[in-house]
This record gives structure tokens, C-alpha cells and sequence, in this order.
């Protein structure tokens, strides 16, 4: 596991909020607040990579250059269903220029393999090295759903530098797996958690994150 391509956020806030999560004991309203609160620290991590231009703003009292994202960018923010849904509203709220792709696929629960059920990625990606992926999933387990999306979106040509994976909690395997098939593409995650479990949930994990953010 190259530790060097996985960016673990560390922050006191995002500390508070996945200790809310984890807890067996906290409710579906509780999880999903503090699921958006880390959400937002990860995602303007991720927008580190974007490029920079600079445009004449005209302030009360003068003219001057400043620095904002080129918005020449495509921008998208593409979320694995179901789960990967609670990083929609904070990724519109900090980066309204993006735009929001879905990609539906649920595990098998006995093969662990994922299963396509719903696609609303563009087929044609024109200038991909524009192009800006983040594709959200809150846990990363055994990583074969989000291979399956990065696959998606390199297969368009689009530079795997450009491709991030946002996760709240990863496990080594998943990590593993995808560094496997892509060592240079960059994951932000709020912790690395010690293993996989038979059943290929992570421990010590949340338990199943649809459930708990979608009370079902």
C-alpha cells in the first residue's frame, strides 16, 4: 500500500464528526450531519488540484486581479449510489460550477463484485485533460465499486491525475486494490481502518453506511 498517493485528513473536526458516525448508538440524523461536516473538510482537500486563473474583480474600492477556478474546467463530482449521495448537497454548496454525475451499482453480497444498475456519465468526453473527477463513496471496502467508476471515466481518455477517489473510511484492502490497478491516482479519507471482515464490511467501520445515513 503506497500511503504516499492516500491523503488521510487529520483534523480535530473531522476527529469529532467520525467518532458521530461510528457510534452504534448515534441516530440517522445524527449520521448524516456528521457525515456532510466531514464531507465538506474532504472535498476542499480535493479541490486543492484545480486550476487557477486570474480575472479583473472590481471590489468598493479599486480594480484588481484576482485569483478564482478557471471556468473553462469540467468539473464533476460523481457520486457512487446509494451512499455516496451525502456528499451531493456540500459538493454543489462549495463548487457550484460542477456538475453532478450519478453512477449506480450495488455489491453482490456473496461475490463482493459490484453490480451496474444505473449510469449518468457523459459518453463523450472532449478535451479530457479539462476534465476534473471526483467520484464519492463514503467507505471504501473492497474497492471494486470504485475501480469500476474510475475505469468509467479513464476509459474516456481522461488523465487519472485528474481522477480523485473521496472516501470517509477506508480499509487497506480497498486501497490496496485500487493502487493495484491505478498506483497514481490520489485518495483523501478521513481514516484507514484496520481490516475487512468476512462479510467484506470494514472493521472497525460504521456498519453499513446507506443504512445508517438513509435509516432503512
Amino acid at each position: 500500500m503506497n500511503l504516499e498517493k492516500v491523503r488521510v485528513i487529520d483534523n480535530p473536526v473531522v476527529a469529532l464528526n467520525l467518532c458521530t458516525m461510528r457510534d452504534k448508538d448515534t441516530d440517522s440524523q445524527g449520521v448524516r450531519i456528521a457525515t456532510r461536516k466531514i464531507t465538506r473538510c474532504l472535498l476542499y482537500e480535493a479541490a486543492k488540484n484545480l486550476p487557477l486563473v486570474e480575472q479583473d474583480v472590481t471590489t468598493p474600492l479599486t480594480t484588481f486581479k484576482a485569483k478564482t477556478v478557471d471556468p473553462n474546467i469540467e468539473l464533476i463530482i460523481s457520486p457512487i449510489l446509494r451512499a455516496g449521495l451525502i456528499f451531493t448537497d456540500e459538493a454543489i454548496d462549495i463548487l457550484p460550477q460542477a456538475t453532478i454525475r450519478h453512477i449506480g451499482m450495488y455489491r453482490d453480497e456473496e461475490t463482493l463484485k459490484p453490480v451496474w444498475y444505473y449510469n449518468k456519465v457523459p459518453m463523450d468526453a472532449t478535451n479530457p485533460e479539462k476534465f476534473y473527477i471526483y467520484i464519492t463513496d463514503p467507505m471504501l471496502a473492497t474497492g471494486n465499486s470504485l475501480l469500476a467508476a474510475i475505469d468509467l471515466y479513464a476509459s474516456k481518455g481522461i488523465p487519472v491525475e485528474n481522477i480523485k477517489c473521496i472516501c470517509i473510511i477506508a480499509a487497506p484492502e480497498g486501497i490496496k486494490n485500487i493502487q493495484k490497478h491505478y498506483p497514481d491516482i490520489e485518495i483523501i479519507t478521513a481514516a484507514i481502518d484496520d481490516h475487512l471482515n468476512e462479510k467484506g464490511y470494514i472493521v472497525p467501520g460504521m456498519g453499513d453506511a446507506g443504512d445508517r445515513i438513509f435509516n432503512t
